[in-house]
């Protein structure tokens, strides 16, 4: 492909389209190459089976979806990814030969040997509780629900589990995914991932169950409970009951005083709120409190009432993980970098300080990116600057980020080696 050719432009109708032509100028000319390779290559100096035995999918912007891509190096990705411009792009797990040559060898002989430990995060999960939105959209009110996630979930990996290499990447829509690059967590197995997950999910049943937190009283003092508690704690005013307003309307108040585990106080509270049911779901909240503490303080009282608060709060505000993500290893999950199909915007990495601060309606979109990137390239030809893939400023903060956290990857420990993996 000529100078020429690669440096063309797109007018304003074209750079609005999600199309191959403007995937193709993304891929070419901002997608982050050299950090991307670095990562999944895990800063080796050549390329190791943590790449070249590394599974990529790509769906075309026609809507075929091709498994199994591998590639021998950087270069080779770069190639392909440009010719193919993909609507989307998920990764896979590492296996033991290269996957490009899967159909050719004998059952058993190719398989799953690691991929990073990952948690996908939906704001779909939280539909049964969320007022403000509803399926695939999203506002400022419900993204601090993510918020909340990103730092309960960081908090316990870190902490409860020792693992230190954290990525966290928005999906360019409605939710969040993370990353556990550590080797120890890419080196587990399905079992391994399902306690981990299972450790983590305690919101369990669907929208028709009232109480879907259940927690032991051995397990109510848990550090990790006792920590998600205090966290959610610093948001559930703002974000549950000013935010979501869970008790300014009877059909609201009805699904949490469903979960009260005392009928008498049901109707109790129930009559009470129906006599004045504007009243802001801080008061009611309060209110519900100090009846059920009482309640609770007798002998004899359910357990069950002791803990209400508190299950109510883990209830609405905890991280709700679909863990059917993160418990197989040959399970995909979309890449950075890549493009929201459905928003455009670019999935972009999060720093672990800039949870609160992150704005996912600030992220660019594809549109927004060729547009500055056009510009840039027509001061380039006037200079007679040499192009190529580099940042460009509307993405360079969220590249930086994630050039920050490649650096801090420690190298490959497998180094150089394009030998199959011995696990």
């Amino acid at each position: 492909m000529t100078r020429e050719e690669t440096a063309m432009e797109l007018d304003d109708d074209e750079t609005n389209e999600i199309s191959q032509m403007t995937l193709g100028v993304y891929y070419r000319r901002a997608f982050p190459h050299s950090p991307y390779y670095k990562w999944l290559n895990y800063n080796a100096p050549a390329p190791t089976t943590e790449f070249t035995h590394r599974e990529f999918s790509f769906t075309t912007n026609d809507g075929v979806y091709i498994r199994y891509q591998s590639f021998k190096d950087s270069s080779e990705f770069q190639r392909e990814l440009v010719r193919l411009s993909p609507s989307k792009i998920d990764i896979g797990a590492i296996f033991t030969a290269a996957p490009k040559h899967a159909k050719s060898l004998q059952p058993g002989v190719f398989r799953p040997v690691a991929k990073e430990l990952v948690f996908d995060i939906d704001m779909t999960d939280y539909d049964d509780m969320r007022t403000c939105c509803q399926g695939g959209a999203i506002c400022p009110k419900c993204w601090k629900l993510m918020t909340i996630a990103m730092h309960v979930l960081d908090r316990a990996l870190r902490e409860d589990f020792g693992f230190n290499h954290l990525m966290w990447v928005y999906s360019g829509r409605r939710g969040v995914h993370c990353w556990v690059c550590d080797e120890r967590a890419r080196r587990l197995d399905d079992d391994a991932r399902k306690a981990v997950a299972g450790y983590l999910n305690i919101v369990r049943g669907g929208a028709e169950k009232g109480k879907k937190v259940n927690l032991s009283q051995r397990y109510s003092h848990h550090p990790h409970i006792m920590r998600s508690v205090e966290i959610i704690e610093e948001y559930f005013e703002e974000v549950v009951l000013e935010g979501q307003e869970i008790l300014l309307t009877r059909e609201r108040w009805t699904k949490v005083l469903a979960a009260l585990p005392d009928e008498e106080l049901r109707k109790q509270l129930d009559t009470q709120w129906s006599k004045r049911p504007s009243k802001p779901s801080v008061e009611k909240w309060s209110e519900m409190v100090d009846i059920v503490e009482k309640r609770a303080s007798k002998r004899g009282a359910k357990f069950a009432l002791a803990t209400f608060e508190r299950d109510m709060m883990l209830q609405y505000a905890y991280p709700r993980i679909d863990e059917n993500v993160s418990v197989h290893l040959n399970h995909l999950l979309k890449s950075p970098f890549c493009i929201h199909p459905k928003t455009g915007r670019v999935c972009t990495p999060i720093a672990r300080g800039q949870f609160d601060t992150f704005d996912p309606f600030a992220v660019p979109t594809l549109a927004q990116v060729l547009k500055e990137r056009g510009n840039e390239m027509a001061v380039d030809r006037a200079q007679d600057v040499l192009q190529g893939s580099q940042k460009v400023p509307l993405m360079a903060d969220y590249v930086d980020v994630f050039e920050k956290f490649v650096a801090s990857l420690p190298a490959n420990s497998n180094g150089a080696s394009n030998q199959s993996l011995d696990f």
